[in-house]
């Protein structure tokens, strides 16, 4: 090899080192590589910084902003709600949940809807007595099956189509064959294996998967809180019953009971039917409380004072009641109160840790007395002294949706894929489109936008595909494919099934992105001197995302529910391992066949 493609093989091997030894940032690991690239001439500047305007990296970034629109809108709430119900059997759970999840991963960005299921399974686990060990990994994996099934189901698929533009641009295919990739052209191989994952998924999880005796968090007992919701006008529960408004079994709260407007008692049967200005009495510790504070057509029934900004601006806090609040020895009853400086709603109260009998406006306000207020950011300056209210807390993780925009957003997201499906556009017009229309029509805010694109991936994506051109562009590439093409003995379908092998291994070792990324010039490479079509083995980088599921710090979601499941690391060995073989028998079969070498 030549001196420049052994110093790329020692920035490699450096880079790597550093992602598995230490715990500095991955964009700051890859950062610093392509500085190394680029300080020492691997390859042209130019090619080095090309991933930071490569359209794979851009369209994720942009597909971040859709994603948020769909998530704030609560559109996502809806269809999951609507798909999944409230399952009784760990059978009927995981068919209710997984299949679902694992399709709208497909077209959506998968980390917000398993943030999104993370508490549905809690509490309903909770409810049901159901082993959440069984529910947890499977929602994980079902989500990466699914987001391989589809051109913008994963950042990595999105990569590596960009990535064969380029190649296509500057001709780096040399022998090998290129196409672009077309949207649903990952499912021809992917589809069967989210089909068949699944149903491993369910095998697997039902011996493998077991929740321990009893953990120490299971017996902690939370505080409770009570709590006073009004059913507004138009509101959607209006009409319904008790059981079709999913109150007749109550997931993580009780419902003491209700009261007409006119303050009479009404019996809490299943047949009994809601109606606007109902109130409803609950009893619910602080998850369950927030869950509910964020439900479509329920409200805080008392406001301290009105608050002018939109609901969707506002959050959750938890309180403290100080000595010199000046709702000290008032009835909650008795709110609004014109002397107070706060605008907020009374959400809940606890009172020694225990939910208050009776009704809380009946309630005289103590020292000590614990308030789950519902605010906007004028709070925290007015309270900046705490004279009112210590020790507050933010309850992270809940926010109020704006429902009313929810359709517009599942039919600008539904055009977006539309528009990519049948060729009329690029998927990053489409998406730039759809993120335009999401903001004009106001179903996500400029600060949303902002917010929700996730910078440290789109570094680590753009630093990669510019140390991967030094890659190529030092020879290592080469030699490297030249040395697994031997050892496959020049075999097409052995060549397949080393590409994903090494992309599974190297998905453990560094990120699932970056290894996607690394393997790509050296599957190119080995197309080239094979002199078959490059499509295989484009189809293999994708699928090899599946391997990421094998540890936990190999993939986002796998982190997100390491902790609810109680989980440790063998756990997500012992799930992902066969799924990744499966995948792989799958992949080597099935991409020949759509995509002949």
């Amino acid at each position: 090899m030549t001196f420049e493609a052994w110093l790329t093989l020692a920035i490699l091997a450096a880079t790597f080192a550093t992602l598995v030894a230490t715990k500095l940032p991955p964009v700051t690991v890859f950062l610093g590589a392509l500085t190394l690239c680029v300080t020492f001439g691997l390859a042209p500047i130019e090619r080095c910084l090309a991933g930071f305007a490569n359209p794979g990296v851009v369209t994720i970034g942009v597909l971040f902003m859709v994603a948020a629109g769909m998530y704030s809108t609560g559109a996502i709430t809806l269809l999951s709600d609507k798909f999944i119900g409230r399952p009784k059997t760990m059978l009927a759970a995981q068919l209710k949940i997984l299949p679902p999840i694992a399709v709208g991963s497909a077209f959506l960005n998968n980390t917000p809807l398993v943030a999104m299921m993370i508490p549905v399974i809690r509490d309903l686990c909770r409810s049901t007595g159901l082993d959440k060990a069984k529910l947890y990994i499977p929602l994980s994996f079902a989500s990466i099956l699914g987001g391989c099934s589809t051109l913008i189901g994963t950042a990595t698929n999105l990569i590596i189509a960009g990535m064969v533009v380029d190649a296509m641009a500057t001709g780096a295919g040399g022998g090998s064959q290129l196409r672009e990739i077309a949207l649903f052209d990952p499912a021809w191989v992917a589809v069967p294996a989210m089909v068949l994952g699944l149903v491993l998924l369910l095998v697997l999880s039902r011996w493998l998967l077991k929740s321990p005796a009893m953990q120490d968090s299971d017996t902690v007992v939370e505080r409770s809180y009570g709590a006073e919701f009004v059913i507004p006008d138009a509101s959607p529960l209006a009409g319904k019953t008790i059981e079709i408004a999913g109150f007749a079994e109550p997931i993580g709260f009780k419902l003491v009971g209700p009261i007409r407007a006119d303050g009479s008692s009404i019996p809490i049967e299943l047949s009994t039917t809601l109606a606007e200005g109902d109130v409803l009495l609950i009893s619910a510790e602080l998850d369950s409380l927030a869950s509910l504070w964020t439900m479509r057509g329920l409200e805080p029934l008392y406001t301290m004072n009105p608050m002018e900004t939109a609901r969707h601006r506002h959050q959750l806090i938890e309180a403290v009641i100080s000595p010199q609040s000046l709702a000290l020895g008032r009835k909650v009853s008795e709110f609004p109160l014109p002397d107070s400086p706060f605008r907020l709603r009374l959400v809940a109260v606890s009172r020694d840790d225990e939910a208050v009998a009776g009704r809380i406006g009946d309630l005289t306000i103590q020292v000590g007395d614990v308030a789950v207020l519902e605010v906007d950011d004028s709070f925290f300056y007015v309270n900046r002294g705490e004279h009112s209210f210590s020790l507050v807390r933010r309850v992270r993780g809940h926010r109020i949706r704006r429902w009313h925009k929810a359709a517009g957003a599942s039919v600008i997201t539904a055009a977006m894929i539309t528009a990519a499906a049948f060729g009329w556009m690029s998927m990053l017009n489409a998406a730039l489109l759809a993120t335009g229309a999401m903001l004009l029509t106001r179903c996500l805010t400029i600060r949303n936008a902002a917010s929700s694109i996730d910078y440290s991936t789109l570094g680590v994506l753009g630093a990669a595909i510019g140390v991967a051109a030094a890659v190529s562009e030092s020879g290592l590439a080469a030699q490297i494919a030249t040395i697994l093409t031997n050892l496959g003995g020049g075999n097409a379908l052995a060549a397949l099934a080393v590409v994903f092998i090494g992309r599974v291994v190297m998905a453990n070792l560094i990120t699932n992105a970056a290894s996607a990324v690394f393997m790509f010039p050296i599957a190119l490479s080995m197309a080239s001197q094979l002199e078959i079509s490059f499509m295989p083995f484009a189809i293999a980088l994708m699928t090899g995302t599946i391997g990421a599921a094998v540890t936990p710090p190999s993939y986002q979601t796998n982190l997100m529910v390491q902790g609810p499941g109680d989980y440790g690391f063998m756990d997500f060995v012992k799930m992902g391992t066969p799924l990744a073989i499966l995948v792989g028998v799958i992949t080597v079969w099935l991409a020949p066949v759509f995509f002949p070498f």
